[in-house]
């Protein structure tokens, strides 16, 4: 698919994020079982999946045919970033197939002493044509992401930095507006859409679509959140 067909594809819809790294419940070393989370999404309409890990993001194409927003989850030492952070991680998204490489582009220190302008600089020099969606904390990050050359913002990140970590519990429905407004780029609403009604309302902000994840996906955090509403009306 061409980036306008992506991109025309997943406008005003819910993307569907199906991840487990290691060390959570649906984690398989063995053998990725995400597929299976994708097969479901697609049942439900989803038009894209956003995936972490080069084998989750093989086996979901193979399992779907859709487009795949593809990034690996890595932490080296010197980088506050894990999303993406180095080329040897965009390499091996590109040769698996992302049909889209999400990266960190919050203002982060990075291990290897460039800026993440230089960064997305270079990854554009190797790959002028890759689609890439820049997941960021707040308004800064993303005006800088768009103005390095990106296809996409998310506000993947808001929330999840030190300097953003006083955004409430819900999801950043302010960045997501401000953003859709002033830049001319798809933004994508992404982080804490935990009920309908939030993902309704994050695509009323202008966003051109929405990710989903951990209230669709992830097991464990949709059943504590169960846990913990019980506990506090005791």
């Amino acid at each position: 698919m061409t980036k306008k067909e992506i991109l025309d594809a997943i406008h005003g819809q819910m993307i569907i994020s199906c991840q487990a790294v290691e060390g959570e419940p649906l984690y398989v070393e063995e053998k990725s079982i995400m597929y299976l989370m994708a097969r479901a999404a697609k049942q439900a309409g989803t038009p894209a999946i956003r995936t972490s890990s080069i084998r989750d993001v093989i086996a979901i194409k193979e399992e779907t045919g859709l487009p795949v927003i593809g990034l690996v989850k890595v932490q080296y030492p010197g980088y506050e970033g894990f999303i993406t952070p180095t080329m040897k991680e965009v390499d091996d998204l590109v040769a698996a197939g992302s049909d889209i490489v999400a990266l960190d582009c919050t203002l982060r220190k990075r291990g290897d002493g460039s800026t993440v302008n230089e960064f997305i600089a270079q990854i554009r020099e190797k790959y002028p044509d890759i689609i890439l969606m820049a997941d960021i904390s707040n308004y800064e990050e993303g005006i800088n992401a768009w103005k390095c050359g990106v296809d996409i913002v998310g506000t993947t990140m808001s929330g999840y930095t030190a300097y953003t970590s006083s955004v409430s519990d819900g999801p950043d429905y302010e960045l997501m507006e401000r953003l859709s407004r002033d830049i001319n780029i798809p933004v994508i609403g992404e982080g804490r859409i935990h009920y309908p009604d939030q993902a309704v309302k994050a695509l009323q902000t202008g966003a051109w679509a929405i990710v989903v994840g951990g209230a669709i996906t992830r097991p464990l955090e949709i059943a504590m959140r169960f846990q913990n509403a019980i506990k506090e009306s005791r």
